[in-house]
């Protein structure tokens, strides 16, 4: 599956607070917490709560907010498919981000150990 340009621009305008009640409903509706999805983004970006909830209420696209971020140096760890696509296979850096934590999002809504998740060894 190609991903388009047309796409990968959509993701990059696209707010992070827009989508992050939908992260919030997905994981609850497993029985996760906030707390552990606030952890799990922590682990990927580098914002605490505090400046998550400042990039939220400040409505930022998908590139800033991963222009902000401090990517974690074991995301490349993050591998397998999520909407359609393999994360490790996506060519454009902002959109392979984004996957990146959608995954992370959809293995904490599946159950998956946090360690597991974390990547740690």
């Amino acid at each position: 599956m190609k991903q388009s340009s047309k796409t990968d621009e959509r993701i990059a305008n696209m707010s992070f607070a827009s989508v992050y009640p939908h992260y919030i409903n997905k994981i609850e509706k497993k029985g996760k917490t906030k707390k552990e999805l606030i952890e799990v983004i922590e682990w990927l970006t580098g914002f605490n709560q505090k400046q998550l909830k400042k990039l939220i209420d400040e409505e930022v696209s998908f590139e800033e907010f991963f222009k902000q971020a401090k990517l974690n140096k074991n995301a490349h760890l993050i591998t397998g498919v999520i909407c359609g696509y393999r994360v490790e296979d996506i060519k454009n850096p902002l959109t392979q981000k984004v996957r990146y934590l959608d995954k992370l999002v959809d293995e904490l809504a599946k159950g998956k150990q946090m360690s597991k998740i974390l990547r740690e060894a």
